[in-house]
């Protein structure tokens, strides 16, 4: 294939135009499609501040975490007729749960201020009609996070799942707790 001067000439214009932009960003420090990288210190966390949940949470680098395994309610009533006897609708179980994790880390040296990340499983509660309750895991919540006391809003995901281990259980939650920057874990 045979290519004309004009050709050539223009091909390695932008070839060498290329090459210098590339230079140019490399030697400033940017790196294309990244956010500019700082040290952080301790956790950050992101999103609207009118959302009760973060929609990110960076960690600062070698930072330690306690990872909760999946967390579920306490009787309330091994003898209860009913699952509401027994252990309570999605929000008492939610804030059984959410007490349960807190006397975990606790244990720990660490409180629900540390929390950054949860996870929650949420099975259909046959009273409601097979529906999940989320609105009753989002009161839950609320008792815990983004409150005068403690104003985190952890970074969430929930999901309906079909069942839990126990048919009694409409909730179970696991928690990502960062320990705060020098902080002794022996």
């Amino acid at each position: 294939m045979k290519m004309n001067r004009k050709l050539k000439v223009a091909i390695g214009a932008v070839v060498l135009a290329s090459l210098t932009v590339t230079a140019t960003l490399y030697a400033a420090g940017v790196t294309p499609n990244k956010y500019p990288l700082a040290p952080i210190h301790e956790p950050e966390f992101y999103g609207s501040p009118t959302s009760s949940i973060a929609s990110a949470v960076a960690m600062p680098g070698g930072a330690a975490t306690f990872e909760t395994s999946g967390t579920v309610p306490s009787v309330i009533d091994k003898d209860g007729k009913t699952v509401y006897e027994r252990y309570g609708d999605t929000e008492k179980q939610g804030t059984s749960i959410l007490q349960n994790i807190e006397k975990q880390l606790k244990e720990q040296g660490l409180s629900m201020k540390d929390v950054t990340y949860l996870r929650v499983y949420i099975a259909p509660d046959a009273a409601k009609d097979g529906k999940f309750d989320y609105d009753g895991w989002f009161k839950a919540y609320a008792k815990f996070f983004n409150t005068k006391s403690n104003p985190t809003k952890t970074a969430r995901s929930t999901v309906g799942v079909a069942g839990l281990v126990n048919s009694d259980w409409l909730i179970e939650i696991e928690a990502v707790a960062a320990y705060p920057s020098g902080h002794d874990q022996d």
